[in-house]
């Protein structure tokens, strides 16, 4: 098993889904997480009391990662409270809405740009003099998606296009953050059964995208927490720069 003993680790988004059993994880191994959610404080005191549960010194915070105050607000709490960052994981995400490009208004393009992209921007640069401080098995870890590479659904065309931005900046990150002994990669989901797909279509709908995967299901939130930690742990010190698919074999398909 991993352990992050005393290790402090950050989880954009980590109320619900993905996040959410990120930080278990990490918890349940040592790790002391910073539990983050916005306008989504109920759900956020119902995981810190499990962080903390587990023993691990945990704090919650809330804002907007895609407003750059918001994101200074949240990094000076960090600051004052660990002094430092070892795992910074970019996984907030969402899609807001699904349509075709004759269909897609401008505002909903730059909010979801916004929301899945300029994050990783905003949260990585403010995080950066607290994931200096780390000193060693620092790590940047982005939730991108497999959207990125198979062009996604007929509708995805906004949030494709973030999550290929977040693939991108993982490897420019990768070849800048390296000179700090600061390691980044990213897991690209596939399809994941969590409360993402409520906001948009239940799972069962996806039964088209199920039938073209060779394990024949949907992923769950701990199949991609098992890749971040992987990538957060000693025994992905050689790697840098990479992009894992979690997708049941999807890429293959």
């Amino acid at each position: 098993m991993y352990t992050f003993d005393k290790k402090v680790v950050w989880i954009t988004g980590s109320t619900t889904g993905i996040g959410k059993m990120t930080a278990l994880g990490f918890a349940e191994r040592g790790a002391d997480v910073i539990v983050h959610g916005f306008n989504d404080i109920e759900n956020g005191e119902k995981i810190l009391a499990q962080l903390k549960a587990l023993g691990s010194n945990a704090l919650l915070v809330d804002g907007d990662v895609s407003s750059k105050e918001d994101v200074q607000n949240i990094t000076k709490q960090i600051e004052e409270k660990y002094g430092k960052l070892d795992v910074l994981v970019n996984n907030v995400g969402a899609s807001i809405t699904t349509s075709t490009i004759e269909e897609l208004e401008e505002d909903v393009w730059d909010k979801v740009i916004d929301v899945n992209l300029k994050s990783v921007y905003l949260v990585t640069k403010f995080a950066l003099p607290l994931l200096k401080a780390s000193g060693e098995n620092t790590r940047v870890i982005n939730i991108t998606s497999a959207v990125e590479r198979t062009g996604g659904t007929m509708k995805d065309l906004a949030y494709t296009a973030a999550k290929g931005g977040v693939s991108a900046i993982t490897r420019a990150l990768a070849k800048q953050l390296i000179q700090y002994d600061i390691q980044v990669n990213a897991v690209a989901p596939g399809l994941i059964d969590t409360p993402f797909h409520k906001s948009d279509a239940p799972l069962d709908s996806y039964d088209w995208i199920i039938s073209r995967i060779p394990m024949k299901k949907a992923g769950q939130p701990e199949d991609i927490a098992g890749a971040v930690m992987f990538l957060a742990s000693n025994h992905a010190n050689y790697i840098n720069g990479e992009i894992i698919e979690v997708s049941g074999g999807r890429r293959v398909s």
